[in-house]
């Protein structure tokens, strides 16, 4: 693959910003290239715009090289990226599964760059053949959500792995909920696939979402185009800090994992018994898609029980449907005695 040539000319042209801390990175004993406050405040210098110690810590809990790793505000900061660098605003386009994660859309909007959406099965299952026969001429990048959002399943990863050996452009795989499923992570095919893109985030299993702390794994040659079109200082000293302070509670964030993998089990049973409740779509995340009777009035109901779920009924394939995260025991059982008071 050859990558600048689906790499905007002139982002091929900028030439980035240099920081000072691209210029020294090391440990000197006193700064004056960067016109920070001198007077020690714990926060009074830049962070490292790079995050080097923390990449290495997630390099080495995923896998793969820190050159293959790029850290940003949210995963939104790589969606954000990606069509930055890759996509001509009114000239090049997306394509999307639907429905899925929303801020694809909305990222392209913003950038003035078309969205061209392909349906997935009522069952939300995936075909490569429709997605593939769907690629047209200014056709730069596909985003693909798995374990989807907000049907919660996993997509199947041949038909995935056909859409990437046979797409020549950009395939970003958008991993957020990978820790609730059994399924293999993308980033083990990294080294397989040079137009691949995984996105993981800290805001889920890890329960880091107030830290807005996302992930992108790439090759080199794409990490470098994310970090030459970055922000110079994209995440803050704090975000890096009490980042590295959870990974070193890694066991325990996997075992936190297995208990909402258990509970959503759980909460999967007991939702199919109630009469209001029309069917419960398989999950691999920490949700579930229920499809109601009269999803609206159950919606409004559990509102005025101060029990907030997410309205997805307008969402092809998901009328009457309501997506629920699984909660603490206590929230659960909540949730199930105000379904069982709701009245038709």
């Amino acid at each position: 693959m050859n990558l600048d040539k689906l790499v905007r000319s002139n982002i091929l042209a900028m030439k980035p910003y240099s920081s000072a801390r691209d210029e020294y990175a090391g440990d000197g004993e006193i700064f004056l290239d960067a016109n920070e406050n001198p007077f020690e405040t714990g926060l009074n210098r830049y962070p490292d715009p790079y995050q080097r110690k923390l990449k290495a810590k997630i390099a080495s809990l995923k896998n793969v090289q820190t050159n293959q790793l790029f850290l940003g505000n949210g995963s939104d900061e790589a969606i954000d990226l990606i069509l930055r660098i890759f996509c001509e605003p009114s000239t090049d386009e997306i394509i999307i599964l639907d429905p899925t994660y929303g801020m694809y859309q909305v990222s392209a909007a913003i950038q003035n760059v078309a969205v061209r959406k392909v349906p997935l099965t009522p069952n939300f299952e995936l075909s490569a053949d429709s997605v593939l026969s769907a690629v047209g001429s200014g056709t730069k990048v596909i985003f693909i959500c798995t374990p989807n959002n907000p049907s919660g399943n996993d997509l199947d990863h041949d038909e995935i792995k056909k859409i990437i050996s046979e797409f020549p452009g950009i395939v970003v795989i958008d991993e957020a909920y990978i820790d609730f499923t059994c399924a293999e992570s993308f980033t083990q095919s990294l080294e397989e696939f040079a137009n691949l893109i995984v996105l993981q985030t800290f805001s889920k299993a890890w329960g880091m979402a107030a830290l807005r702390l996302g992930m992108a794994f790439a090759s080199p040659e794409i990490i470098r185009y994310f970090n030459k079109v970055k922000a110079p200082y994209n995440l803050n000293v704090l975000a890096q800090k009490e980042a590295l302070i959870r990974l070193e509670e890694a066991p325990e964030v996997r075992q936190m994992a297995d208990e909402l993998k258990h509970a959503r089990i759980l909460l999967e049973q007991q939702l199919k018994s109630l009469p209001i409740v029309k069917g419960v779509f398989p999950s691999a995340a920490n949700f579930l898609l229920v499809r109601f009777e009269n999803s609206n009035a159950i919606f409004d109901y559990m509102i005025s029980r101060e029990i907030i779920v997410r309205d997805r009924s307008k969402a092809l394939h998901c009328q009457d449907c309501l997506r629920i995260t699984v909660g603490t025991e206590e929230e659960n059982k909540r949730l199930l005695q105000a379904l069982n008071s709701f009245k038709v």
